[in-house]
Parts: C-alpha cells; sequence; structure tokens
C-alpha cells in the first residue's frame, strides 16, 4: 500500500485587532511623570517582582532612554529625562 501525501491548505486572516500593550510602555508612561515612579509603583503597575522591576530600568538605558533618580519620602523614584 503506497502513502499518500496529504496537503493543507493555510488560510491568511488579517489581524485587525489593536495592538497589545506592553507592560514596559506603561512603565515608560509612569516614569514620564513630573515626580517619576517609585521602584514600588512600577512593580505594582506591571506584576513584576522588584528584581524584574529593576532590570526593566537596567533595559531602557541600554535602549537609550536617560534615567534620572530622586528621592520622594523614603522612597527612590525614577523619571525618563530623555526619550530613547
Amino acid at each position: 500500500m503506497a502513502r499518500t501525501a496529504k496537503t493543507i491548505s493555510t488560510l491568511t486572516i488579517a489581524d485587525t485587532s489593536p495592538p497589545r500593550p506592553h507592560k514596559i510602555d506603561a512603565v515608560v508612561e509612569l516614569m514620564r511623570r513630573t515626580e517619576g515612579a517609585s521602584l514600588g509603583e512600577i512593580a505594582e503597575a506591571t506584576g513584576w517582582l522588584p528584581h524584574s522591576a529593576r532590570a526593566a530600568l537596567t533595559g531602557l538605558r541600554k535602549k537609550g532612554y536617560v534615567l534620572e533618580k530622586s528621592k520622594r519620602g523614603d522612597a527612590t523614584c525614577y523619571r525618563v529625562v530623555v526619550p530613547a
């Protein structure tokens, strides 16, 4: 008995849904505020652990963002000074 190959045609479906928001975009928006954003605010907004939030800041710096650190009470706040 000989085997026959089956072909499956694929349909291309246009994706008309809006682009999915990325968490890093929310982080940048928080940090564009005049008062910036604390590490706790970033972690709360994204659901990340603090070490992941810090890693995101490093990633933004590597992408060319210039970040400014300041204090708000006991919390260190980060603000985008120059966007990439």
